[in-house]
């Protein structure tokens, strides 16, 4: 029941764009079985670094077979409707991402469970094209790390300053976004080629946000991820 409430289907943009978040439902997904081969675009790109934007120039002049080329036109035609509804989308290729491990007790990374946040109000929109995607948790499922005991009097002894600035000290430094999962908490994955609208934490949010985290890269393999 609590993966009914939480994520709401629509079968095309129009729907993804109008649906609101309410109730407990923070996520809605556009399930699509894109047709193409993405493979083809990850191979012909150069990724010397752990990730990196890709300029839709680039992504127009590679060579590709008639298979790459359909795969091509999603992501184009992805990138625009995301543009033309005021989003900011890019498109990253990745092979890891940067951890987190100055503390052993906390990580802010993006492979913890965490919510973006945003001081006005904004959806987040990605899609994995290839390689390993994204996690979705209930809410219901995860406690905010900060408030676990034996991690927030961590926090507490690493903080130095008056007791009254503590929590903005948590605010400062990212700690209240990211969340554990509970011992029988299920991960819903997101899928290859499934766009997603994911609720954030900002002041006009009528719904909780939606608790995500990046998968763990497979050796060798690069994603083709679309985020905004």
């Amino acid at each position: 029941m609590i993966l009914e409430n939480q994520i709401k289907n629509v079968s095309n943009f129009k729907d993804l764009i109008a649906t609101p978040f309410q109730g407990e439902t923070n996520a809605i997904c556009w399930s699509r079985k894109l047709v193409g081969d993405f493979s083809e675009i990850v191979k012909k790109l150069t990724l010397n670094e752990d990730i990196r934007e890709i300029n839709l120039e680039e992504l127009r002049e590679i060579q590709l077979s008639e298979q790459g080329k359909l795969a091509r036109e999603i992501l184009l035609n992805d990138m625009e409707v995301l543009k033309n509804h005021g989003a900011s989308p890019v498109l990253n290729l990745i092979k890891c991402y940067e951890r987190d491990d100055t503390l052993s007790f906390f990580s802010t990374d993006v492979y913890s469970f965490h919510v973006d946040r945003s001081p006005i109000p904004t959806d987040t929109f990605l899609c994995t094209y290839h390689g390993e995607s994204s996690d979705i948790v209930p809410n219901a499922q995860a406690t905010q790390k900060i408030l676990i005991p034996e991690i927030r009097n961590k926090l507490k002894e690493l903080y130095d300053g008056n007791k009254d600035g503590f929590e903005s000290f948590l605010t400062e430094y990212f700690f209240d976004l990211h969340y554990q999962a509970k011992p029988d908490a299920v991960p819903i994955n997101l899928g290859l080629g499934n766009l997603w609208k994911l609720a954030v934490d900002h002041p006009e949010s009528k719904v909780l946000p939606c608790l995500h985290r990046a998968p763990k890269e497979k050796n060798g393999q690069t994603r083709l991820l679309m985020i905004c």
